[in-house]
């Protein structure tokens, strides 16, 4: 029962002492300067890297050996209608094996198990292999233009490279470990704006919809077969995520249509394919439309190589099955840390309950998230000693 009380685990006591800061994106309300005391008291060097309204760490133990980095967010989501809550989002609150909370899963609970993880390794290995790192940001849930990239462009003007590195995102399905994400699939968001000429309904010859012209061009889009994805990722998907005309009356021809779609994409292709893919069937429909792009992260894979082997071996000498490897889902702020050169993977809880109302991690899990994490820095120091011997 002793993992149930925060005083005899330091998991759960850290998991805690985050939550209860309310850190609402960019909000970082202390979270980062609780890891600096931390981290520092252990030889770190500390750098806040602040940029317009985000917070930003950088941590490094070491300073010129191969680099292992700890990545993750300290900001949180909006909680959504408290009274909804069965407790105080932001008042951590054990029930059962259960620890509730705005942050439990996504992703508090996973720095927790980070930064004990990383204390007792040093305890244990005082001149590890590599040089460790934490990149912490309190703009991962916002809109990601002054967080972690902006931490990686600095990184790259001062050529201070990553090799490996872990996202502490709640990758795992139904038990802790058995998902590993090993790559992503990029984003890239369209805006469409399709011209017409407003008028009277009882009068079309005098006006041009843009809707009625615009529609089989979508439909095309919908139904267009982008590639058939590979081995790591699904076929590309195209989405319409909002659609808007007209001004609300029923005898007025709208004057032009506005449309917002999202590709999540795989290695097969590429952003730029994707546009003039777009750009073809719109002019082959011949319309007169404007079309703006956002680029939200390009697609990233972790195939194989020492970081991948250390990740699986630690969740097969923790919970003693193999994990998946696997490209689904959202993306996270690997997307801007691959690039570089990294290997890149994603290992923390459940997500059954990340972003809703009541959201909430197994205490169990957060202790074996622990040893997991651990267990890989074991592993990657092992692989280094062998490769030196």
């Amino acid at each position: 029962m002793t993992l149930l009380d925060p005083l005899h685990n330091p998991v759960l006591a850290l998991a805690m002492d985050l939550i209860s800061r309310p850190s609402i994106s960019p909000e970082d309300a202390g979270c980062q300067a609780l890891f600096a005391g931390r981290l520092a008291a252990i030889g770190f060097d500390i750098e806040m890297l602040p940029f317009e309204d985000t917070l930003n760490m950088w941590a490094r133990f070491g300073k010129n050996k191969p680099l292992f980095c700890f990545a993750g967010h300290t900001d949180v989501v909006p909680t959504g209608p408290e009274a909804q809550w069965h407790t105080p989002p932001f008042q951590p609150t054990i029930i059962g094996d259960t620890l509730f909370g705005r942050g439990a899963a996504d992703m508090k609970g996973s720095l927790a198990a980070m930064l004990v993880a990383t204390e007792r390794f040093i305890a244990q290995t005082p001149e590890p292999a590599f040089d460790i790192a934490f990149l912490l940001t309190s703009d991962e849930e916002g809109p990601f233009i002054n967080g972690t990239v902006r931490v990686i462009e600095t990184l790259e003007q001062r050529q201070e490279k990553i090799n490996w590195c872990l996202v502490g995102e709640p990758s795992s399905a139904q038990q802790v470990g058995d998902v590993i994400k090993n790559g992503r699939r990029g984003s890239l968001t369209g805006h469409l704006t399709v011209k017409g000429i407003q008028g009277h309904v009882a009068y079309p010859h005098l006006a041009d919809n843009p809707v009625h012209k615009a529609a089989p061009a979508l439909a095309e889009l919908a139904a267009e077969h982008w590639d058939n994805g590979n081995a790591f990722f699904p076929a590309t998907s195209f989405q319409i995520a909002n659609i808007q005309a007209g001004t609300g009356a029923s005898n007025i021809v709208p004057g032009e249509l506005k449309v917002m779609f999202n590709f999540r994409y795989s290695t097969e292709l590429t952003a730029e394919q994707l546009q003039q893919r777009v750009y073809a069937i719109l002019d082959k429909h011949g319309l007169d439309y404007q079309l703006s792009w956002i680029l939200n992260g390009l697609p990233f894979l972790t195939d194989s190589g020492s970081l991948v082997e250390a990740v699986v071996g630690a969740v097969e000498q923790v919970q003693g099955f193999s994990p998946r490897l696997e490209t689904t889902g959202g993306t996270s702020d690997g997307r801007f840390i691959a690039p570089t050169g990294a290997q890149v993977v994603e290992l923390g809880p459940c997500n059954a309950t990340i972003h809703k109302i009541n959201e909430c991690v197994s205490i169990s899990d957060l202790t074996l998230l622990a040893d997991m994490y651990q267990a890989l820095l074991v592993n990657l120091q092992q692989q280094l000693v062998n490769a030196n011997t």
